[in-house]
């Protein structure tokens, strides 16, 4: 993946520069010839000035100072001058040998240009030379009288390298643009990719089963971190789940053997009974069917607490006073035929925020619970508050002791009275878990003049 990443930014760096530089080149070598160009127009007009008082005099002795210029300009630039009269005969040239001197030009294009006032520039082959040549030539002014020419001439070749020169330096500053792109490529990555290798690395092993496994959230890219940080998230949510379903396993192991085991000494048993002692049978059948009924309350505490623990769901409002006031009303039906009450206290309506049939299973949880210790005065109060809203589910049982009240919440915990053995101990633990999962608290307290205060503390909903 390094290398992959390393070359496709070297490729996009390359077409980028692929695309800018070609057409530059050719502007830069279009731009480079013009100022060529006009650096010999410049130099022929200057040469053309000090040549204006030889050609106007015709001094014989003036075209030694003009040939010593020439030969001069000559050695400075690589430039061959040939300098004409009005009739396009040589008067000047800067060979060494003097070559050309007293030659007519007329005939040459430039020449007669330049003998008719024009500025005239561009390439031509030679066939003395047998090379390309750029020439410039320019008249020899004097007011508005013309008395000659200058023509200046390079071989291409010459300006063909200095143009190439300027190209070459667009390339090295292209080719250290490539290498900067491969070394920024490396680094960026090595940065990338490395936390992504561990993150890999760190998620296989999570996946062959190796738990505690967390990727390291301070090393690259705020995206990668970002995901790192998911990952842990998601890593440590999963390890909580597994506990919960491995301690859930356990207890409900534990705690389904028992009425298992009873329910099938109690079937035996009537077997052996049911030719010598039908009635002993009936009653040993009886007492199975007391304890399928617990193993069914069992099973039903057991699922309720497993949605609980998916977690997941969100709150919404609830209308926490009318679901406890249509609660009291089923239970205390139930209760009227035990000699007992249950009553409502509180607001007609309170909205709190709850995940959806929470509300119902914690009233009836603490009220069945309060029942089923005895208590024949149970009531079932709503405070709204600002930010809180408290429901309290008050009985006059027995009570509990402040290390009880600790534990009670406990999955499968039972007190030591009659009545709390009988329970199936998950009574409380569903409401703490479903107040947990409703974003509120659950706790027992004791009631002033004996019994319990079972309170469970949600937060306002919207509506209120």
């Amino acid at each position: 993946m390094s290398l992959r990443l390393v070359a496709a930014m070297v490729a996009v760096v390359l077409l980028a520069l692929l695309v800018q530089d070609i057409p530059l080149a050719g502007y830069l070598r279009d731009v480079e010839r013009e100022r060529i160009v006009t650096a010999l127009e410049r130099d022929a007009f200057v040469i053309a000035g000090r040549s204006e008082e030889a050609l106007h005099e015709a001094a014989p002795d003036a075209s030694g100072s003009i040939t010593a210029l020439a030969q001069a300009y000559r050695d400075a630039s690589g430039a061959r001058v040939v300098i004409a009269d009005r009739d396009g005969v040589a008067i000047v040239t800067s060979d060494e040998d003097g070559s050309g001197v007293g030659d007519s030009f007329v005939s040459r294009p430039e020449f007669a240009a330049a003998l008719a006032g024009q500025v005239t520039s561009g390439t031509r082959f030679s066939d003395t030379l047998g090379l390309e040549l750029l020439y410039v030539a320019v008249p020899v002014f004097s007011g508005d009288e013309i008395f000659g020419a200058v023509r200046l001439t390079y071989p291409n070749s010459v300006v063909d390298d200095a143009v190439n020169a300027k190209l070459i330096n667009i390339g090295l500053v292209g080719l250290t643009t490539i290498l900067l792109a491969a070394l920024i490529g490396v680094v960026f990555s090595r940065s990338v990719t490395r936390p992504v290798r561990l993150l890999r690395a760190a998620n296989d092993r999570f996946a062959q089963g190796e738990r505690g496994v967390h990727a390291d959230e301070s090393s690259g890219p705020p995206e990668l971190r970002s995901l790192s940080r998911s990952f842990n998230g998601m890593a440590g949510r999963i390890d909580v789940l597994l506990e919960q379903q491995r301690a859930f396993a356990a207890d409900a192991s534990h705690q389904l053997r028992t009425p298992l085991t009873a329910l099938r000494l109690r079937l035996e048993r009537a077997r052996e009974l049911a030719p010598t002692d039908p009635d002993g049978a009936i009653d040993r059948l009886e007492a199975a069917d007391a304890e399928l009924d617990r193993l069914e309350t069992l099973i039903e505490g057991l699922l309720v607490l497993s949605r609980a623990e998916g977690g997941g769901v969100p709150a919404v409002d609830v209308d926490l006073a009318a679901v406890a006031a249509a609660r009291v009303e089923q239970w205390n039906a139930l209760a009227a035929e035990t000699g007992s009450a249950v009553t409502y206290e509180g607001p007609e309506h309170a909205s709190v925020l709850a995940v959806p049939s929470a509300v119902e299973q914690i009233v009836d949880n603490l009220v069945d619970n309060a029942l089923g210790i005895g208590s024949t005065e149970v009531t079932v109060r709503v405070e709204p508050g600002t930010d809180r809203v408290v429901l309290h589910v008050l009985d006059r049982g027995p009570g509990m002791s402040a290390d009880e009240r600790a534990r009670a919440f406990e999955r499968f915990w039972r007190g030591r009275g009659e009545q709390d053995r009988r329970g199936s101990g998950l009574g409380l633990a569903i409401v703490a878990q479903l107040a947990g999962a409703s974003g509120a608290t659950a706790e027992l307290a004791a009631r002033d003049g004996g019994g319990l205060d079972a309170t469970v503390r949600f937060t306002a909903g919207r509506g209120r």
